[in-house]
């Protein structure tokens, strides 16, 4: 009967664990020298990306399809959050040769 009793327990405790959902991440993507690093990078949504801006002039992060559109003032940080999957091709307006990509799978 105890060990019936522990196997039980083991079922719900492998049940319960995979029914959390997985933690959103923090991705960084940083615009120094008038390039964007990561060129290329994947995230899921929900996932929060941390826009850097190192230079010492302003850039934005606008995406081509139109699902972000961040101006970061010299020597700041924003941050938004990813909320639908697809490939997201975007760019500085101020800057256009600075592109990249975004990855955003569910």
């Amino acid at each position: 009967m105890r060990l019936g009793r522990l196997f039980s327990i083991s079922i719900a405790l492998v049940v319960a664990a995979m029914a959390v959902p997985a933690r959103a991440a923090t991705i960084e993507i940083t615009m120094e020298n008038l390039v964007i690093s990561p060129a290329e990078i994947s995230a899921k949504v929900g996932d929060t990306i941390n826009w850097i801006n190192k230079d010492v002039f302003a850039h934005t992060a606008t995406a081509k399809n139109g699902d972000f559109d961040v101006t970061l003032p010299p020597k700041t940080s924003a941050t938004s959050i990813l909320k639908r999957a697809g490939t997201i091709d975007y760019y500085c307006r101020y800057h256009p040769n600075m592109k990249a990509t975004l990855k955003v799978e569910h």
